[in-house]
């Protein structure tokens, strides 16, 4: 004999089942709270969950970050820990992945006590395992540097933290975005080939109308003729109505849109170029006449006017590794603070280098508030830092 309301209750759920398999609009409603990675796992569950699927992750376009500052297992960098974790989280689909990590304990080398002292870490299989954690299809572009910028998981306006030493890093995830082309771009330096304009256009950096952005880095900046390469590719690309910011790092470790990455005795320049009329940037130079808060704040006024829209923004911060807390009296984080006080719900990422590129620009279709003119070195400096916010357009 059944028990009492056993009856209702199965018609309760046949009914929820019949809702949940053929009413779309509820099933979309029900897997918009989903991170990216269950809707994949249940979009085999019937064709109508499918279509669903796939229309609920067209809705997700707006930028996600992972980020990290506490240390990993000896063997990995804790980087590869943290996105393991939380890209179950993540509600984005990741068509492009820019990360970056801290230089030292990436390649197996952290602080002891005044001295270097080894640690059981391979660059090579870490940046495989970073790369093995996003999809087949994803373009992702790693680099390692003496120092990151990193705001914190859970909200942009989070403070950012200048992590001049000791483990950090962060991965930033770009989804697909209407009316937005993120594309990866290298160039490697060979002395016996030039850069022919068609690899130029195939990263979309000439004969691009709505080019907007460009970071670009040069890596193994310290080999023969790395820097001369670094400023002929700078030069190329430094036109009127374009963006460029960014500096040089250490290494390259990640280019999964080339089969054959370089070597670690290869050196040359890689980046990510950002297309689209909606996207709107604006970057300010801190030379070295910035050299305290008042100074930094004032820096910052100059970027607050340029009047970008703030949501589905964020922002980078390229600064020389002369710079932090020393160049400020060992006051730590100020150039980070002093963009936080002016852009309170703007995550902020980026690195402390080997040489900065950038000037004071705003790009919002054709309207310069100061062009770069075509002097060669004005966009490559040292002993400063650049900042700069990049706008992918309306996600309201």
């Amino acid at each position: 004999m059944e028990p009492a309301g056993s009856s209702s209750s199965s018609s309760v759920d046949s009914q929820a089942a019949f809702v949940l398999s053929n009413l779309a609009e509820v099933v979309e409603r029900v897997l918009a709270f989903l991170p990216t990675k269950s809707l994949l796992r249940v979009a085999g569950v019937s064709r109508l969950w499918k279509e669903c699927v796939r229309r609920t992750l067209r809705t997700q376009q707006s930028v996600a970050w992972i980020s990290t500052m506490e240390p990993g297992p000896p063997e990995m960098h804790s980087l590869v820990q943290v996105l393991a974790k939380e890209l179950e989280k993540v509600h984005a689909l990741p068509q492009t992945v820019l990360y970056m990590a801290d230089e030292d304990t990436f390649v197996g080398e952290e602080d002891g006590h005044g001295h270097k002292k080894a640690r059981k870490r391979n660059p090579q299989e870490i940046a495989r395992a970073i790369e093995k954690l996003f999809p087949k299809r994803c373009h992702v572009l790693g680099v390692i540097t003496p120092g990151v910028i990193v705001t914190p998981m859970g909200s942009g306006s989070n403070r950012p933290q200048e992590i001049e030493d000791g483990e950090a890093g962060f991965a930033i995830l770009f989804p697909k975005i209407d009316g937005v082309k993120i594309e990866t771009f290298h160039f490697l330096k060979d002395l016996r080939k030039c850069i022919h304009e068609s690899k130029l256009i195939e990263a979309g950096l000439k004969n691009n109308p709505e080019l907007r952005v460009v970071l670009i880095f040069g890596y193994n900046s310290w080999k023969i003729g790395a820097a001369g390469f670094l400023q002929k590719v700078v030069n190329i690309l430094n036109e009127k109505s374009v963006m460029l910011a960014g500096g040089q790092v250490d290494r390259l470790t990640s280019l999964t849109s080339e089969s054959n990455p370089p070597t670690n005795e290869a050196c040359g320049v890689v980046g990510l170029s950002f297309s689209g009329p909606q996207i709107q940037s604006a970057s300010v130079l801190l030379n070295q006449d910035v050299n305290d808060e008042k100074t930094a704040e004032a820096a910052m006024q100059r970027l607050k006017a340029a009047n970008i829209p703030e949501y589905n923004t964020f922002g980078f911060m390229f600064a020389c590794v002369g710079r932090g807390f020393q160049y400020y009296r060992t006051r730590r984080n100020v150039e980070a603070d002093a963009f936080r006080k002016f852009f309170p719900n703007v995550p902020l990422f980026g690195f402390f280098g080997n040489g900065e590129i950038g000037c004071d620009r705003i790009v919002t279709g054709n309207f310069i508030l100061r062009e770069c003119n075509e002097v060669e070195d004005i966009l490559l400096h040292s002993y400063t830092t650049v900042m700069i916010l990049i706008h992918l357009g309306p996600t309201k």
